[in-house]
């Protein structure tokens, strides 16, 4: 491991560790400028965080080890997750790891632990929360891998890193298959990030919530570490749109001045995507928790399509 490497490498971990809560209040500040009300603080993300770490966590008695450790889990895991992406440069020491498959399998390790504390504590809301949330990763994930088999096809790898080397270094063309691909991902990344029209985080109905449903029991850190998971996960979800969709900018470890102008492109295309989420959760509804089977159903076969696209027409 070469030291520029391992620079690169903390640099990357360092701003999204940083960065993940300035992109959901940059998303919620958007969200309130679209729908003409007064928009909340840039910084009040890390204002809650702050305030969330400094109070007492009141755990049940029926709780297990299980319920005390997810919160760190899932925490390190997408942390994991926002490591491996390629989001500034493609030549890192975790680059090996940034397998497409293996990235998929961070969200899972996630999902199934944040599921299981859920129902540990065995109230009602809990058990809502993590069925529904299991269902939703039950569509969403063959859908992600099948965008990523996608971007892996035509580049012919299923390395991040080598996926966003292959397509940066080619001239700028639209692709018909990722074009099909980057719908689907759209969808997905809404799903998964409880955004509108699947879920809304700024909800507590009983018939609608997902998300918010199997957090009600965590307080003090514990909450702290899951909101700030949350956005690092959505932080991790922008990261790898960015790099297989638009991976222009991203740079090589040993082009020091790549770096340098990698950090405010990554910046700049964040605040672009973040405004474009915010305007797609303005223009939604909430749709019925009947309708999400449907609405991911429609991303797989998007994605699936984006594949054959690529066999029968080579682009």
């Amino acid at each position: 491991m070469t030291l520029s490497g391992f620079v690169a490498q903390l640099l990357a971990v360092l701003i999204a560790v940083a960065g993940a809560p300035l992109l959901s209040g940059w998303v919620n500040k958007c969200r309130a400028w679209l729908g003409n009300r007064s928009a909340p603080p840039l910084m009040l993300p890390y204002r809650t965080l702050h305030k969330l770490f400094w109070k007492e966590s009141v755990v049940a008695e029926s709780a297990s080890p299980l319920f005390r450790g997810a919160p760190y889990v899932v925490f390190g895991a997408m942390v994991l997750a926002c490591a491996i992406v390629p989001s500034l440069s493609t030549d890192l020491p975790l680059a090996p790891a940034a397998d497409s498959i293996a990235l998929v399998g961070l969200f899972a390790l996630a999902r199934v632990f944040i599921s299981l504390a859920a129902m540990d504590i065995g109230t009602a809301f809990g058990t809502l929360g993590a069925r529904r949330e299991m269902l939703v990763g039950f569509l969403a994930e063959p859908a992600l891998l099948m965008v990523l088999f996608t971007a892996a096809f035509l580049t012919g790898t299923t390395s991040l890193a080598n996926i966003v080397e292959t397509i940066g270094s080619q001239e700028f063309a639209i692709y018909p298959s990722l074009a099909f691909a980057g719908v689907a991902f759209t969808m997905v990344s809404l799903a998964e990030n409880a955004r509108v029209p699947v879920d809304n985080p700024a909800t507590h109905l009983e018939l609608t919530m997902i998300h918010e449903a199997m957090i009600l029991e965590y307080s003090g850190r514990h909450l702290a570490l899951i909101e700030w998971a949350a956005s690092l996960k959505l932080f991790a979800y922008s990261s790898i749109g960015l790099a297989i969709f638009f991976p222009w900018g991203i740079a090589q470890v040993h082009a020091p001045v790549g770096m340098l102008l990698a950090l405010p492109v990554l910046v700049a295309k964040l605040a672009v995507g973040g405004a474009a989420l915010a305007l797609i959760e303005t223009l939604s509804a909430k749709m019925r928790i009947f309708r999400v089977p449907e609405f991911l159903a429609s991303a797989f076969l998007l994605a699936v399509i984006g594949i054959l696209v690529h066999f029968l027409l080579g682009a």
